[in-house]
């Protein structure tokens, strides 16, 4: 018999509320950080310069949702609602892959972090998972602060792993964090 992880709808942590996209929220994700270069600096898509960019890509993430592998994420402050940053889980096998993104704002406030541990113990609580982790860019400090207090652990630097589009044309090295059972 195969387990597979799915993960749940919501999540919820002292601030957040996790919870899947919606096509109501791309104006509030339009205007808090899909348009920030310095936000997307270091993101596979360059920054949305209308709101129908916006709304294609929460159509993407309702696609990937209903194939069952890629479950995206609005993060959301508990007290009044407001969207803070997204971060998408990505199941593999017996693996989860995060990635995340966090208004400009609320950088450097422990957000990240809160969420990113909910979810890689959720993951690892499930029988199926017994890996989860993250990549970022090697110019990406901050990014790998997160995965380390999250209690990812460096494992190494995977070379030319992705194109971040806003920095280069080329696939540029990652720094690859995991936390394992």
């Amino acid at each position: 018999m195969t387990l597979s992880y799915i993960p749940p709808n919501q999540f919820l942590t002292l601030r957040l509320r996790l919870r899947p996209t919606a096509t109501s929220d791309a104006e509030a994700i339009f205007k808090t950080y899909a348009t920030d270069s310095k936000v997307t600096r270091y993101l596979s898509w360059h920054p949305h310069t209308s709101l129908q960019d916006t709304l294609e890509f929460l159509a993407r993430c309702d696609r990937a949702r209903a194939l069952g592998t890629d479950f995206a994420y609005v993060i959301e402050d508990r007290e009044d609602g407001s969207i803070l940053g997204m971060v998408e889980v990505r199941v593999q096998h017996h693996a989860v892959e995060y990635a995340y993104v966090l208004r400009r704002d609320k950088w450097g406030q422990g957000i990240m972090t809160e969420a990113l541990s909910e979810l890689a113990d959720n993951a690892l609580a499930h029988p199926a998972i017994w890996r989860v982790y993250a990549l970022c860019d090697t110019e990406n400090p901050a990014s790998a602060r997160v995965m380390m207090k999250a209690g990812m652990v460096h494992e190494g630097v995977r070379r030319r792993h992705a194109v971040y589009p806003n920095i280069s044309p080329e696939p540029r090295d990652g720094l690859i964090y995991a936390k394992v059972r």
